[in-house]
Order: structure tokens, then C-alpha cells, then sequence
């Protein structure tokens, strides 16, 4: 996905998230910005499952911002924004769709 964007001369950020932890308000941001249900966001993949998590608890933005604050290694990514529009883009080509 970095590759797509460099090929294309966009200038990005990358927001390391894990480093400097988002803050609900930008969590919130990536909510109102994703067109996709806010379980999108959350991965369901193996750290989910050693914590014993439903994914049918994660549904709302409420509990989706709660989980996240708790656990952000759960949030699907990358995320990319375009002015006040975002995507999960993963698969990756799902920037171009974003960029086009």
C-alpha cells in the first residue's frame, strides 16, 4: 500500500499507532470517516480470540471505541485518510479506489 502511494506521489503520514497510542476523539475521526460498519475496524484474528471476545458484541461505535482504547492491536488496518474520507484499505488496492 506504501508502494501505491509513493508510485503515485502522494504525500502521507504513517501514524504508528502501537508507538503513540490514537486518542478516542481520534478513533471517533477514523469511525465518522469509514464508510464500512464499525466492526470493520476491529480484526478478528487470533489475539481476539485469546481474549475471548465475541464478535457480536462489537458492533456499535461505543463498544468499538472501548475495545480499541483497550486493545489497539485489535484495529483492522491500515487505515488511510483522504481529506474527511478513510478506508481499511486491505487489501491494499482498495487505496486506489480511495484515491480515484
Amino acid at each position: 500500500m506504501l508502494e501505491i502511494l509513493r508510485d503515485r506521489g502522494v504525500e502521507f503520514d504513517v501514524v504508528e499507532y502501537l508507538k503513540t497510542p490514537l486518542t478516542r476523539a481520534d478513533l471517533e475521526r477514523i469511525l465518522a470517516a469509514v464508510p464500512d460498519p464499525p466492526a470493520d475496524l476491529v480484526r478478528k484474528d487470533k489475539r481476539f480470540g485469546e481474549l475471548g471476545l465475541d464478535a457480536d458484541a462489537y458492533v456499535t461505535d461505543v463498544a468499538v471505541l472501548d475495545l480499541l482504547g483497550e486493545h489497539p492491536e485489535l484495529m483492522q488496518r491500515p487505515v488511510v485518510f483522504r481529506g474527511d474520507e478513510a478506508r481499511i484499505c486491505r487489501p491494499s488496492a482498495v487505496v486506489e479506489e480511495l484515491l480515484d
